[in-house]
């Protein structure tokens, strides 16, 4: 495998008629980002906030693997299909939990906001798509210094369609006046990458999250990377970096 390989770690995200990219030009004009897992580290808020809602409800933690991979979908989701007489008290024992802990077990990614800021610089439209209820979502933007990159915000309430369904993908890119062909979707998870396929948008896949990176591989996102360097290369991949 080689540097120009267009499975190697390095490689350009560019292919077909956009295999060449002008000098300093985003890869793709429009960047619709998941938000947990991607841009805000709250994996371990939310795996906290899971067990916890299990011990007060159910008595017992639950295992965390199933947990995982969950993350990126609606919460409740996963509550009915599992415990569905016990899923609202189960949600409303998380949402209290999460809410009075997210300040204090939030993090941020490194580099991960500094490349919103480059890609800001460059002229790109972003956006953010979550599964996330709306005052969360904010929140979480805020703590970590996303929101002034971003010009959207879809969260859970906006749409009646979620991940891996494109509705909420599409809505971000409606509200910016954007078309599919001309975005890229950043996610951590598997139903990320599904969602921007069903959505006819490019996909990025970030390795940092809940999912593990063969199983973001094995559902064919466009590129898979490592670092805020490596995601910054891909959806800017050509020019100098601005000053």
């Amino acid at each position: 495998m080689t540097d120009t390989d267009p499975a190697s770690p390095l490689a350009p995200l560019v292919t077909g008629a956009d295999a060449v990219s002008p000098p300093g030009r985003p890869w793709r004009p429009v960047v619709v980002f998941d938000l947990d897992g991607t841009l805000v580290d709250t994996i371990d808020l939310i795996l906290a906030s899971y067990q916890h809602a299990f011990r007060t409800v159910l008595g017992a933690e639950q295992d965390e693997a199933l947990v995982r991979s969950w993350i990126g979908q609606p919460l409740i989701r996963g509550l009915r299909e599992h415990w569905p007489d016990r899923a609202d008290e189960l949600f409303a024992t998380y949402i209290a939990w999460n809410r009075a802990h997210t300040a204090e077990l939030i993090r941020s990614y490194a580099g991960v906001t500094e490349v919103l800021a480059d890609l800001a610089a460059a002229g790109v439209q972003i956006a953010v798509a979550t599964s996330k209820l709306r005052d969360a979502a904010q929140l979480c933007a805020d703590l970590v210094g996303v929101t002034p990159h971003v010009q959207v915000i879809v969260a859970l309430e906006d749409t009646d369609e979620h991940k891996p369904h494109p509705a909420p993908l599409l809505a971000a890119l409606a509200r910016l006046g954007a078309h599919p062909g001309a975005a890229v979707y950043v996610g951590d998870a598997v139903v990320d990458v599904e969602a921007a396929q069903a959505a006819g948008m490019a996909s990025v896949a970030v390795t940092w999250g809940a999912a593990q990176r063969a199983q973001l591989e094995a559902v064919g996102p466009d590129r898979v990377v490592d670092s805020a360097q490596q995601l910054r290369d891909a959806l800017l991949p050509s020019g100098p970096r601005p000053s």
